[in-house]
């Protein structure tokens, strides 16, 4: 029943800014990671960020610095705010988070359908 929903996509001018957020929805403890990825036409999903258990941070190389991952516990959402935006962004992004559902579950993986990002003049 566990659900993630991104959104905050769009069509940006390079140099521009925008906020994707990680929605969930259905029973929620905690999220124990928070995983952004995104796929570009032609090419492999890549991890773009992550954020473990609220303190552990990593980047890839691409987006060190213009990128930043950040999480709001108590909505239990996930966001990833991208500044700076080049062309070469241009992708489908992907929320990705381990969730346990109870104090005492498992993490279990889950993913959303993705939020379309275009950075072009």
């Amino acid at each position: 029943q566990v659900q993630l929903v991104e959104s905050g996509g769009g069509l940006v001018q390079p140099g521009g800014s925008l906020r994707l957020s990680c929605a969930t929805s259905g029973s929620i403890f905690t999220m124990i990671s928070v995983n952004w990825y995104r796929q570009a036409p032609g090419k492999q999903r890549e991890l773009v960020a992550s954020l473990i258990a609220d303190s552990s941070t990593n980047y890839a190389d691409s987006v060190k610095d213009r990128f930043t991952i950040s999480r709001d516990n108590a909505k239990k959402t996930g966001y990833l705010q991208m500044n700076s935006l080049k062309p070469e962004d241009t992708a489908v992004y992907y929320c990705n988070a381990i969730i346990r559902q109870t104090l005492w579950d498992i993490g279990r993986d889950y993913w959303g359908q993705g939020t379309q990002v275009t950075v072009s003049s």
